[in-house]
């Protein structure tokens, strides 16, 4: 069956909206039950997708999962919050940038951008809509800081690229705070001109920071420690060589239930059993997806498609500029149609010779593929943070994503510096 066949059903199935799992084992069976003498039997889809999943790494992703959520519902978002608005909150812009740092320590928690525009947007768009702050410009924010819940570490997308690649997810992890940081930066950036054009509300803002600068630096410290020690601990574990990144996501969650059980008592035994039933919940559908991802990238692999697709784009574009630009475009393209865990997965195996062909380090690249599809998260049509933001605060996700326009512009600054100066990725390494 001809490549190009396939990728036209595959596409015809999530136009007709069939969940992208059965869409990818749908495309992973059909070349060998049409061609019979085609190695990728049934049986070996199956066998694929079974050995896809039996991974060590992976097995970081539903803890990191689970950990996320144990946060979310101990109000460890709040505890950040509050610090970070104790120092920032009287600036020019400073709720806002608080919220953009927020989504910054949660994201270097949950490793995930949609829990992170939940957890960090639950609590803080409605506070800033008190303030005063536009509800569309508030929502906005909340929807593209989030988005730094994937390149912020430790991250979910750093290790199924890890995975799908054979790179170090520690190295993938190092890689991405410099990136992670300037990204918030630049969001900060638009967030002080935003407020200096429209102006903000500075009596209700000073009530709000004046209340916790009453509480004193070190009554509003005590209380967000451990919310704020979460991300060293996790983080101090991978690099300081104590756990692998998989043993640091355990360690995670039982950090995360104790600080929620014992220390701030947000949750008790009789919450724990809906945790894990939430867990269960967000986890089978990515496992699913990355059972069949699997699967598919190993018969198109059959297919000789990576070398075939690395042969034309490489006779196609000899300068490295264009062909990283073109990537870059094809990337956030594919971010805006399709989950980040299917596209790392199947793309991966694709491009990745191309651009080590050209001289370009294979977490260079990984940094560059999960900060296209970072942008994906807050781009329609499947833009997962736009949808989740909606479901927060009622507003439609058009209106959401016209907001978020002159922050995705930042974004994609960001994403030329990234790569086109390597360093600013590879200079722990």
């Amino acid at each position: 069956m001809p490549v190009v066949v396939v990728f036209l059903i595959f596409i015809v199935c999530l136009v007709i909206a069939i969940p992208v799992s059965i869409a990818l084992g749908i495309v992973a069976v059909l070349p060998g039950a049409f061609d019979p003498s085609f190695t990728a039997s049934g049986q070996f889809v199956i066998r694929s997708m079974l050995g896809g999943i039996d991974s060590f790494p992976l097995l970081a992703v539903p803890m990191f999962v689970l950990s996320g959520i144990l946060m979310a519902r101990g109000g460890i978002s709040k505890k950040l919050f509050d610090v970070f608005a104790y120092f920032l909150g009287k600036m020019t812009a400073g709720m806002p940038c608080a919220v953009i740092v927020t989504c910054l320590f949660y994201g270097a928690i949950s490793g995930s951008a949609p829990a992170t525009v939940a957890a960090v947007g639950s609590m803080t768009i409605p506070i800033l809509t008190r303030l005063g702050y536009d509800k569309d410009f508030s929502t906005a924010v909340v929807a593209v800081a989030g988005g730094l819940g994937v390149i912020i570490p430790p991250s979910i997308p750093f290790i199924m690229y890890g995975m799908a690649s054979g790179e170090s997810v520690s190295d993938l992890f190092i890689s991405g705070i410099i990136p992670g940081i300037m990204i918030g930066g630049l969001l900060m950036v638009y967030a002080i001109y935003y407020c200096k054009k429209h102006g903000e509300d500075k009596e209700k803002i000073a009530e709000v920071v004046d209340e916790l600068h009453e509480k004193g630096f070190l009554s509003v410290l005590k209380e967000s420690f451990w919310a704020i020690l979460s991300p060293v601990i996790i983080l101090g574990c991978i690099y300081s060589g104590i756990a692998s990144p998989t043993e640091a996501a355990v360690i995670s969650v039982f950090y995360a239930l104790f600080v929620s059980m014992v220390i701030y008592r947000s949750i008790h035994w009789k919450d724990v059993w809906g945790i894990l039933v939430e867990a269960v919940r967000t986890y089978s559908p990515i496992l699913f997806i990355l059972a069949a991802s699997v699967a598919f990238s190993r018969v198109l692999t059959l297919m000789q498609v990576p070398q075939s697709v690395s042969a034309w784009i490489l006779a196609h574009f000899t300068n490295k500029v264009v062909l990283l630009l073109v990537i870059n475009v094809f990337l956030l393209i594919v971010g805006m149609v399709m989950d980040t865990t299917p596209a790392i997965l199947i793309l991966t195996p694709i491009l990745l010779p191309i651009v080590t062909a050209i001289g370009m380090n294979p977490i260079h690249f990984g940094i560059m593929m999960v900060v296209n599809l970072a942008i994906g998260f807050v781009t329609p049509p499947i833009g997962v943070n736009l949808f989740v933001a909606s479901s927060l605060t009622d507003i439609p996700v058009m209106r959401i994503a016209k907001k978020a326009m002159p922050m995705i512009a930042f974004f994609l600054m960001a994403l030329l510096v990234i790569t086109f100066v390597p360093a600013v990725s590879t200079i722990f390494l």
